[in-house]
Order: structure tokens, then sequence, then C-alpha cells
């Protein structure tokens, strides 16, 4: 399979130097996903709109189906990354082992996890038993479109690094 190496600053179009900078500031460090990403012209700054976009999820919550939804599709470096985040989130590490397992202790984030697990299996088509358990819960329709949004979100990257497997710069999640 070809090797893919993580582009530097000077590989990247002057728009994704701008963002790059703007990521080195912010964090200290350009992630190698996101570097990976501004292969594309413009696809760095499109995902990362997209994914800083307002959302009726709260932080824990889109951590909570960040997780799942990772692990779900084997990707060691977004269970690694939002191991680190859930960690900034408030999660212990017991909570997060829980959460890549499929379960929360928290009734409500329990409801989230298990449902954003199924929809990823199952490629959108969720079981009826959990999406009624989610709306049961008190969750709402804009809810059940965001949580789907968050999917989208974190599959596509899930999938960026499943196929280019470039190196894991987070501390790496521990396995289950």
């Amino acid at each position: 399979m070809k090797n893919f190496a993580v582009p530097t600053r000077e590989q990247v179009t002057p728009a994704n130097q701008a963002i790059f900078d703007t990521l080195q500031k912010a964090l200290g460090f350009v992630p190698n996903l996101y570097a990976t990403i501004a292969y594309s012209a413009s696809g760095l700054g499109k995902y990362l709109a997209y994914q800083n976009a307002k959302t009726s999820l709260t932080n824990r919550e889109k951590e909570a189906v960040n997780l799942i939804v990772s692990q779900v599709n084997s990707c060691v470096y977004c269970q690694s990354a939002h191991t680190v985040i859930g960690k900034m989130n408030g999660f212990t590490d017991a909570q997060l082992v829980d959460i890549r397992r499929g379960k929360s202790e928290d009734v409500r984030l329990n409801s989230l996890v298990q449902l954003a697990a199924s929809i990823t299996k199952n490629r959108g088509n969720a079981d009826e038993e959990l999406v009624d358990a989610f709306f049961a819960q008190g969750y709402t329709n804009e809810n059940l479109v965001d949580l789907v949004l968050q999917v989208s979100d974190k599959t596509a990257m899930n999938y960026l690094h499943n196929l280019t497997k470039v190196p894991v710069d987070f501390p790496l999640a521990p396995p289950l």
C-alpha cells in the first residue's frame, strides 16, 4: 500500500499554511491527521469549519460520540486523540474505556453512546429500540440530526486515518 507522509507546512498551500500557523498557536502542534487533510487545497479549512460548527450536543456528548465511533471504526488515531480530549472534558480513564466499550453509567449519555454505535455499525440503520431510548432520555430531533452530523465527522476522520496510517501523535489509547 502507498506510504502517506505527513506534509510539512512548506508542502501545503498558503491557505493551509495559515491554518497550520493557527493550529500551532492554539494547540502547540499541528496534529498529523489535520496535516494530512491539507493534501487537499480546501479540505482542511472545510473540515475545521464543519467540525467547529455550532451543535446542540455538549462537548462531553461530542467526545463520547467521537470515542465510540472511533472504536467501532477501529481508528487508533482518533481513539487516542479523543481519549486526551475526553479527559480535558472531565471524563475519567474508566469512563473513557466504558464509552469505548459502548456504555456509560450515566443513563442519558448511555443512550447517546449506544445509538451512535448502532448508527455507525449499521450504516445509519440504527436499532429502533435505541432510537426510542435516545428520545426517552429527553433528546430532541435537533439532537438526532446533530448526532448524525457528529458521526459523519468522526467517520470521515476514521476512514482517512485507516487509509493513510499516518503516525499517531497523541498518547496511545489503552487497548480494550
